[in-house]
């Protein structure tokens, strides 16, 4: 469902990282790295919100490059900082992707918000909302239509316990179908959704 082939980004003179492979079912897969490392770089790139130097990126075997439309409606993605338009609400983001992807706001989704907590937030706008807040609207909106890859920049930051609980179930029960991909420091989140954890070092070293 993911696949991505020889990834270079470079930033003037700097080289973040360079020969990048990857490929991925089904399943939950976690980026473990230090800091600095390029993951919220490499994921935006898998994202489409970054141009790669160099390499190719496959969503459901649609390349980003030459068909992003296509691989753009088979893709969910969660950045780390989750502001997409200061005035607009929680209800009118979800609205938003869910017409994106042909499919409706319905039952399950806002029985998801409501596990988040967000029922009393859907009609703040995002200006108003805390850090931790708009990622759960983002993550609720992740599993909106058929999405087949969803991409997660530290999907469990900004999340109390009990939000972290929804979050495991959410990528557990996503990744039966779908291939989660995501970065995260965090060593419990990633155990507790099941994820096979990878590093950068296996990214150069995979074929």
């Amino acid at each position: 469902m993911l696949q991505f082939e020889n990834l270079c980004k470079r930033y003037d003179e700097r080289i973040i990282f360079q020969g990048l492979r990857y490929s991925a079912g089904a399943g939950c897969v976690a980026v473990n790295d230090e800091s600095g490392s390029g993951k919220s770089t490499l994921l935006g790139i898998l994202a489409g919100t970054i141009e790669a130097d160099q390499g190719e990126v496959w969503i459901d075997g649609h390349s980003l490059r030459t068909a992003p439309l296509e691989a753009k409606s088979v893709l969910a993605y969660v950045p780390d900082d989750c502001m997409p338009y200061s005035l607009q609400t929680g209800r009118e983001y979800l609205e938003l992707v869910a017409s994106t992807r042909k499919t409706v706001v319905d039952s399950y989704t806002l029985d998801l918000a409501d596990r988040f907590g967000l029922t009393p937030h859907l009609e703040k706008r995002f200006e108003q909302m805390s850090f931790g807040t708009r990622k759960k609207i983002f993550l609720t909106a992740a599993a909106l239509g058929e999405a087949t890859v969803v991409i997660a920049d530290e999907p469990g930051s900004g999340l109390d316990a009990a939000a972290r609980t929804v979050l495991i179930d959410l990528f557990k029960t996503l990744a039966e179908d779908r291939t989660v991909f995501f970065s995260s420091y965090d060593m419990a989140l990633t155990r507790a959704c099941n994820a096979k954890m990878i590093s950068f070092a296996d990214l150069r070293a995979s074929v």
